[in-house]
């Protein structure tokens, strides 16, 4: 149904819902003139919860704004996604030293920060005209780039920042390059018409297209776009970490999804997203081999997880973009649940190495079971939710048939052999190996760590074995 402007704002009201909560922090935050972490993180949280409350209450098929944005299922998993992500962040923040180590009004920049990624990530995942995409994706991306920075003393934060938005900077003109040739050649800015043309149009659609999976491929973290990964991950604070290898990362997926979509002709294309993909994935679970820091072993494992995701987008079906919303919502619990462990440890001081977590287990036996459970969900081993997300996206691979599918297929049960490896470092080191005479003592977890790490250890089992809340997330 195609609303106009007056009747696209109910539809809308996610968006708004965390726009209001924004500027709420904002005058807040001027208006008192003190800083108010429990305050301002709890605004920051209610307008979360309500943008997740509203996309329930307002869901259904709709086309908003003369068919810029659209209201479907895979849109409304997005917004859910980036809320729940933003949530995350919010509760891992409340206990933040490399975050918030309470400097002056950090936590009023912080919140407007973060909700404006999940705007720009809400209505990525929404936008059926490219110029509304790009304009989102910017949004997103913006903000990202402050993010990553915000621990303004480190200088290993304030050097992956720099990173990030130089091949940021580099991406998005690579990218707004190749739409300029996409409207040359379709006349319209509307997504389906641009991808028609595309597939139609010879060596210039052929250019556009390369140009525009580009800056795709670095906004999600796909090989050989994936360089700022890393360091990015690894000198942000760890709360935005977690948040940014879910939240945008999903409106980034999306997009491409319905992108790759919009014209099932495009043979050429589902192919050479299907190799970035068996690359993404090889080269993600190679380089975390070999990685001594947690952080950047995760920031490795993102991008080989980004592979897997693709291949659901490569399987260029409706049901792969019900697998690929499925893989994604799997992938928030278990990896921010990942990256709460890690922050967990780093604030109780036993530090961010793999080496630091020898003998974990005794130490510290909760968290260590829950990191056990992330990491084992991480390689997609039953019974927990990964094992399901992964099935998923291999049975859409293998439905689709084709000979490039399945190599797609052999290629993802060969990678998750590969990473059972790269997590399997971690558990010898929490479980089998002691820790040294210094840190043999036992480790103190803060609750408000152990109030989200545990709970989403139990819904990476719980989401194994009981399937409904997640198909109903995928519609």
């Amino acid at each position: 149904m195609a609303l106009d402007a007056a009747q696209s704002l109910r539809p809308l009201l996610p968006e708004l819902v965390l726009t209001s909560g924004l500027v709420v922090a904002l005058v807040d935050d001027l208006v008192r003139g003190r800083p108010a972490r429990g305050r301002t993180l709890g605004i920051a949280a209610l307008a979360l919860s309500g943008a997740i409350v509203a996309t329930l209450a307002t869901s259904g098929e709709a086309v908003l704004f003369g068919g810029a944005i659209v209201r479907d299922a895979a849109a409304d998993a997005g917004k859910i996604l980036a809320a729940l992500a933003g949530l995350c962040a919010v509760a891992l923040a409340f206990r933040a030293r490399d975050t918030l180590p309470g400097r002056g009004h950090d936590v009023a920049e912080l919140v407007l920060l973060l909700l404006s990624v999940c705007i720009g990530a809400s209505l990525m995942a929404a936008a059926r005209d490219v110029l509304v995409g790009y304009l989102a994706l910017e949004t997103a991306s913006i903000g990202s780039y402050v993010l990553v920075g915000f621990s303004r003393r480190s200088k290993r934060s304030a050097e992956a920042a720099l990173k990030y938005v130089i091949y940021g900077g580099v991406a998005s003109g690579v990218m707004v390059y190749g739409l300029s040739l996409a409207y040359g050649l379709a006349g319209v800015t509307e997504l389906e018409a641009v991808a028609h043309a595309l597939a139609a149009g010879g060596a210039a659609g052929s250019a556009a297209t390369v140009l525009v999976v580009a800056g795709f491929g670095f906004k999600v973290a796909l090989v050989p776009f994936h360089m700022w990964v890393p360091d990015a991950y690894e000198g942000a604070p760890t709360p935005v970490a977690a948040f940014l290898s879910v939240g945008p990362k999903a409106g980034g997926f999306l997009l491409l999804a319905r992108f790759a979509l919009a014209a099932p002709g495009a043979r050429s294309l589902l192919a050479a997203l299907a190799v970035i993909a068996v690359a993404t994935m090889t080269l993600g679970n190679l380089a975390a081999l070999g990685q001594s820091s947690l952080k950047r072993l995760l920031a490795y494992s993102s991008i080989a997880h980004a592979g897997t995701a693709l291949v659901a987008v490569a399987a260029g079906t409706a049901a792969g973009e019900r697998a690929l919303v499925l893989y994604l919502g799997a992938y928030l619990v278990m990896n921010v649940g990942a990256f709460a462990a890690v922050h967990a440890l780093a604030e109780a001081g036993v530090g961010q190495t793999v080496d630091s977590l020898r003998g974990l287990g005794f130490r510290a036996p909760l968290l260590a079971i829950a990191f056990a459970v992330f990491l084992v969900a991480l390689v997609g081993l039953p019974p927990t939710v990964g094992f399901v997300a992964k099935l998923a996206v291999l049975y859409e691979a293998l439905a689709r048939g084709g000979t490039t599918l399945w190599i797609l297929a052999v290629a993802l049960a060969l990678n998750t052999a590969l990473s059972l490896a790269v997590y399997a470092r971690v558990l010898r080191a929490m479980f089998l190996q002691q820790p040294a005479a210094e840190r043999a003592g036992p480790v103190t977890i803060a609750p408000v760590h152990l109030a989200l790490i545990v709970p989403l250890a139990a819904l990476t089992i719980l989401l194994g074995l009981w399937l409904r809340p997640l198909y109903a997330l995928v519609g």
